[in-house]
């Protein structure tokens, strides 16, 4: 065996584990999916007495029957609009914050920021009661309007922190060009820092996203309306309906998830990159 080989073969034997580990993961994850996918296939007696298999008759009726609620189509609009809403708030608040923090000198900079960051360590849960208080004297109550301005307000300590990162790492030359050609410091974010913060933009809105499409907690609370339930709560409402036909059930779950995933999935490379980028040059 020539020298070549034998290292080639050590470095591909010591990547093994990482293989392996990367498989069982991927596994792990994966599987679930793909049960409730082909669950969606099935009638509800395969489907609990054969969970684990293919469909032995491929059952089209019960994602026809989703598709067919006008109650799914309406919460898809209302997830659509609290998400659009969250993703575009929380991304420009965020940005303005972070251009601040990043590349103006003041006092108490520093102590601000961590303020801010304390933000990272307190769940929506710790803050309920006097959210919920909040919400009622501004009359946000079940209105859309109140979940976007909630969830964009937890969603701003991580992503100031991770475009702050992308933003102090722009060398300073830029900046003094711009104030050179006359413009000034918007001019600066709008024109030069965003768009050369594309991944670190992207990673926000697809995090963003994903948390404001899976939210349940906050709707359940704020929302009494039907009219008005996002799709985590129409997933609850069809469970108490169809809890006997899991089947359908799990048509509707692989339905209500599909949007999330598809994005997170054409924007899981600018995530990789814009959380690392934001971790490495902070």
């Amino acid at each position: 065996m020539s020298v070549n080989s034998s290292g080639w073969l050590r470095k591909t034997l010591s990547h093994v584990p990482q293989y392996v580990i990367a498989i069982v993961v991927s596994i792990i994850i994966i599987y679930p999916i793909l049960i409730a996918v082909l669950g969606g296939f099935k009638t509800s007696g395969e489907l609990f007495n054969s969970p684990f298999s293919l469909p032995e008759d491929w059952v089209l009726d019960n994602y026809q029957h989703v598709l067919g609620l006008s109650s799914f189509w309406r919460q898809l609009f209302n997830s659509t609009v609290v998400m659009t809403g969250t993703v575009v708030l929380a991304t420009f608040s965020a940005s303005l914050a972070a251009f601040v923090f990043a590349r103006m000198s003041f006092r108490g900079r520093d102590a601000i920021f961590n303020v801010f960051m304390i933000g990272l360590l307190f769940p929506i849960m710790v803050a309920i009661l006097p959210l919920y208080i909040l919400m009622r004297q501004m009359e946000l109550l079940n209105n859309l309007l109140g979940l976007v301005l909630v969830e964009a307000a937890f969603q701003l300590s991580g992503m100031i922190l991770i475009l702050r990162g992308f933003f102090r790492s722009l060398p300073r030359e830029l900046e003094d060009a711009t104030y050179i050609d006359g413009g000034g410091a918007f001019t600066f974010l709008w024109y030069v820092l965003l768009p050369l913060s594309g991944p670190a933009l992207a990673a926000n809105a697809a995090l963003a996203m994903v948390f404001s499409w899976n939210m349940l907690f906050l709707p359940l609370l704020a929302l009494n309306d039907e009219i008005l339930y996002t799709l985590p709560l129409g997933t609850m409402q069809f469970f108490g309906q169809y809890m006997a036909n899991w089947a359908r059930l799990m048509a509707f779950i692989v339905l209500a998830m599909l949007p999330a995933v598809i994005f997170y999935l054409l924007a899981e490379r600018h995530i990789v990159s814009g959380l690392t980028g934001g971790a490495l040059k902070g």
